[in-house]
C-alpha cells in the first residue's frame, strides 16, 4: 500500500478473485483480502473487482491434451465453474477506470457462461481436432498431486485449501456479477492456435 502514498491518484481499480476471505493458508484467496480491506481502509476511491477463474489457466493443460488425450481438473468434470477471459477483465476494468470518481464498489466479473471441466475438453478437442477427456484428481489426492509437481508441504495445503473453497463456495447470482463476451469455445481455440505458432 506504501506504493499508492502521495502518488495524486484519483482512483483506483483493484483486481481481487472470486471466494477472497480472510483465512490461513488459503493462497491467493487470504492474500487478495487483505489487500481488499487495506484498499477500502485508504482515503482514493477504490472500486473492487472480483474476476473467476482465469481461461488461460488452460493453457497449462495443452501438453497433456496434446500428447495423452487428457485435461486435468483437481475439481468433479462435471461441475461448472465461473470463468473469464483476461481480456474481457481488462475492457471492463477500463470501463469502471473511466466512470465518475465517487462511484465505486464491488464488481463481479465472470464469463458470457459457467463451464465444466468437460466443457472445457471438449473445446479442447475441437481446437486440437483430437479426442480429449476430462479426467478428475480426487480430493483425497490433491496434496500429493501438488507435492509431486514440486509444491513445498505449505504451498501444497494452501493450494489445496484455495481448490477446496472455491469447490465447496456459493458463486455469487448471475444477475449480480458483470459478463464478458468471450466464449471458452472461442478463447481456447484462440490459444490452441496461439502455441501452434511458437
Amino acid at each position: 500500500m506504501s506504493a499508492i502514498k502521495g502518488t495524486g491518484l484519483e482512483k483506483i481499480v483493484a483486481e481481487s478473485t472470486y471466494g477472497a476471505q480472510p483465512g490461513e493458508r488459503i493462497g491467493d484467496l487470504g492474500v487478495l483480502y487483505e489487500m481488499e480491506q487495506a484498499l477500502t481502509a485508504q482515503p482514493i476511491p477504490t472500486t473492487m473487482i472480483r474476476a473467476a477463474y482465469y481461461m488461460s489457466n488452460w493453457r497449462a493443460s495443452l501438453q497433456t491434451a496434446r500428447e495423452q488425450g487428457v485435461v486435468q481438473t483437481l475439481y468433479p468434470e462435471a461441475f461448472k465453474l465461473p470463468m473469464v477471459a483476461p481480456s474481457d477483465i481488462g475492457e471492463i476494468a477500463a470501463r469502471l477506470l473511466t466512470e465518475p470518481i465517487e462511484q465505486t464498489g464491488l464488481h463481479y466479473v465472470e464469463g458470457s457462461d459457467r463451464y465444466s471441466s468437460q466443457a472445457v475438453a471438449v473445446a479442447v478437442a475441437t481446437a486440437l481436432g483430437l479426442p480429449v477427456v476430462a479426467e478428475s484428481v480426487p480430493r483425497d489426492q490433491w496434496l500429493v498431486t501438488f507435492k509431486r509437481i514440486g509444491f513445498s508441504n505449505e504451498a501444497a495445503e494452501s493450494f489445496a485449501k484455495m481448490t477446496a473453497v472455491t469447490l465447496d463456495e456459493t458463486f455469487p447470482d448471475l444477475h449480480a456479477v458483470e459478463r464478458g463476451v468471450t466464449s471458452l469455445h472461442n478463447y481456447l481455440s484462440q490459444m490452441v492456435q496461439s502455441s501452434d505458432r511458437q
